[in-house]
């Protein structure tokens, strides 16, 4: 039995470095995981790197051309946009991967135990997965805004409520999936405890597939939560955030563009970037 148990984990973590391996040879992942460095190592180093304050506001050099002060040039109020979006990457990063940690946590243990268990506790679980999924994000963001006020946290709060349960049934398909493997057998047989199979054996053999919907989804996180702040129910001004900053420039669109085209262009540039380590990603498995 012993050496039963063995043969089936040592099988189980040679598929995961396969994978991870041909995920990680992809140009596609190289490049996008190049991006999404490059925006992380920003938002750690943006007191370095903003030559301004964001949020000081001084109307005598409002709306000024890009130069060696203010390489972005300055907003309506006179403020660094150039510091603005650097700031404004430690709100959206921070912000969107707190949703899918969150998202995370809350879906993946949900989804792998349905799964696994089956049964009327798998029916029951669904049935409130798809009560969720039903729901539109949207509703799910105005009904806390209007209940509890709009603010970053609730912005949270709302997302996570609406995409947790996208990553639970996922990972309840992909266990099921995973319950008619041999070696999934094997590891029942050898004795191991149904905690250690799901958290270590499952979730290690689905994790590939996750960090490839992950990788997908924090773009749409990206966008969503910019979204949400440009009609004001998610992050509040004067916050340097992207969303903020477009919807700001409005009124300036055709007069000084470039207010609406600099936070344009950096979430292109950031959506771009983990839509791309997705493929990469998707390649990787593929190519397994």
């Amino acid at each position: 039995m012993f050496h039963r148990k063995k043969k089936a984990e040592t099988l189980l973590e040679q598929n995961g470095n396969l994978s991870l391996s041909s995920i990680i040879r992809q140009r596609k992942t190289k490049i996008g995981l190049a991006i999404a460095i490059i925006f992380i190592l920003i938002a750690i180093f943006a007191p370095l790197i903003a030559p301004n304050d964001p949020t000081l506001v001084d109307v005598t050099v409002k709306l000024q051309n890009p130069s060696f002060k203010y390489p972005f040039g300055t907003d309506q109020l006179g403020r660094c946009v150039f510091s603005r979006i650097v700031f404004g990457s430690r709100y959206s990063l921070f912000y969107s991967f707190t949703v899918l940690a969150i998202t995370l946590i809350i879906g993946l243990p949900i989804g792998m135990v349905s799964g696994y268990v089956g049964g009327k506790w798998d029916t029951a679980i669904m049935r409130v997965i798809d009560i969720f999924l039903a729901m539109p994000s949207f509703i799910i963001v105005l009904a806390i805004a209007g209940s509890f006020g709009t603010s970053g946290k609730n912005l949270i709060l709302a997302m996570s409520m609406s995409y947790w349960a996208n990553y639970a049934r996922v990972s309840r398909a992909l266990t099921l999936k995973i319950k008619g493997e041999s070696y999934f057998q094997a590891l029942k047989a050898g004795g191991l405890s149904h905690t250690r199979i799901i958290f270590k054996h499952v979730l290690r053999n689905i994790m590939p597939s996750i960090i490839a919907l992950a990788t997908v989804e924090i773009g749409t996180i990206i966008l969503a939560i910019a979204g949400f702040s440009f009609i004001g129910l998610g992050v509040k001004p004067p916050t340097p955030e992207w969303g903020i900053m477009l919807s700001e420039s409005r009124p300036f669109i055709q007069t000084f563009p470039q207010l609406m085209m600099y936070p344009g262009l950096t979430i292109m540039l950031i959506v771009f970037g983990v839509n791309i380590l997705g493929e990469g990603v998707q390649d990787g498995l593929s190519k397994k």
